[in-house]
């Protein structure tokens, strides 16, 4: 299940070490750049894994995982910039969600499909 605190700590965590430094937060648009370039860089992984492009023997291993990882720190960098909680930006986004496609997708209502 969800721990709300984690996501809190996480940007406790980042802006502690991003508080460490004269410069401070990336500009919205720097961080906005950054963003669009770990998500190409996550379409890479994608594609080398499950696309027709596979990596070149120079290319460096990496990983969706590390991808992922990167595209988190970026994401809490831009909502720790703008004084959001991504608690509350997460809760009122599951809210709507919940509520606006509570009946479009088939939900698992026998056994068997709730062991799939």
């Amino acid at each position: 299940m969800y721990n709300k605190e984690s996501m809190a700590n996480m940007q406790q965590r980042v802006d502690q070490y991003i508080s460490q430094f004269k410069e401070g937060y990336f500009s919205p648009l720097t961080m906005m750049t950054r963003f669009t370039e770990e998500i190409g860089e996550l379409a890479r992984e994608v594609n080398h894994l499950y696309g027709e492009k596979p990596k070149k023997n120079t290319e460096k291993d990496n990983s969706i995982e590390a991808e992922l990882g990167d595209l988190l720190f970026v994401m809490i960098c831009f909502a720790n910039s703008q004084g959001i909680s991504l608690d509350e930006a997460f809760d009122r986004t599951m809210n709507k969600i919940e509520t606006r496609d509570k009946n479009r997708w088939t939900r698992k209502n026998s056994q068997e499909d709730q062991n799939e």
